[in-house]
């Protein structure tokens, strides 16, 4: 009787355990994907505003459009610069100090390389500085993506049982899609209920 109860009760806690490691599973594969598609919102955004916009707030677009529509672009390219050094940065610290910090850290770089942006001065107010500072700040958020993307891949992986790993693997890759709308969205509510001028002074 007594072993009937004790085997009841481990296989209770066994049960138990493995619902958490399910749950565990589920919430890291959920954070990760979320994670990437917000990495990627910054990421698109950048993109599209570069494309529309930056030519007249940071470079002198009166003069030749299509020489500031040119340059607007090639700091969207520096990102894809960084891109494979974040990998190669975060990539390293996290083997040492966890995946999961590392991915926060990543996040953070991203975000605040966004925030800088949006409080940048116009070519108007401070000249080629205002352009150098773009370019830094730009280069940072390549770094940012670069680490959360290797890493949200990582993560998922580990995280996975051995015979779902690609399947798990697969959905960090969801992110840059659902960023993509999320962005594009974003800019159409915007353009929807502001005219040019509001749109080029703060939208």
């Amino acid at each position: 009787m007594t072993a009937a109860v004790e085997e009841t009760g481990l296989g209770q806690a066994a049960g138990k355990a493995a619902t958490l490691v399910r749950d565990s599973v589920k919430t890291v594969i959920a954070a990760s994907m979320v994670g990437t598609a917000i990495e990627f919102y910054d990421f698109y955004a950048y993109g599209t505003a570069a494309a529309n916009y930056f030519p007249h707030i940071f470079f002198s677009a009166k003069d030749n459009p299509t020489v500031a529509l040119l340059m607007s672009l090639l700091t969207f390219a520096v990102a894809f610069i960084a891109r494979p050094l974040g990998s190669l940065i975060f990539g390293h610290f996290g083997d040492r100090m966890g995946r999961k910090t590392t991915l926060v850290v990543s996040l953070m770089t991203m975000g605040v390389g966004t925030f800088l942006i949006g409080c940048l001065p116009t070519y108007d107010q401070v000249g080629v500085g205002a352009v150098a500072i773009l370019c830094l700040l730009r280069f940072i958020q390549g770094i940012g993506l670069g680490g959360e993307w290797s890493g949200a891949a990582l993560v998922a992986t580990e995280n996975a049982p051995e015979d779902k790993r690609a399947l798990y693997g697969s959905f960090p890759e969801l992110g840059a899609p659902i960023g993509f709308f999320l962005s594009n969205g974003t800019f159409f509510l915007l353009e929807a209920f502001n005219d040019s001028e509001a749109m080029m002074t703060w939208g």
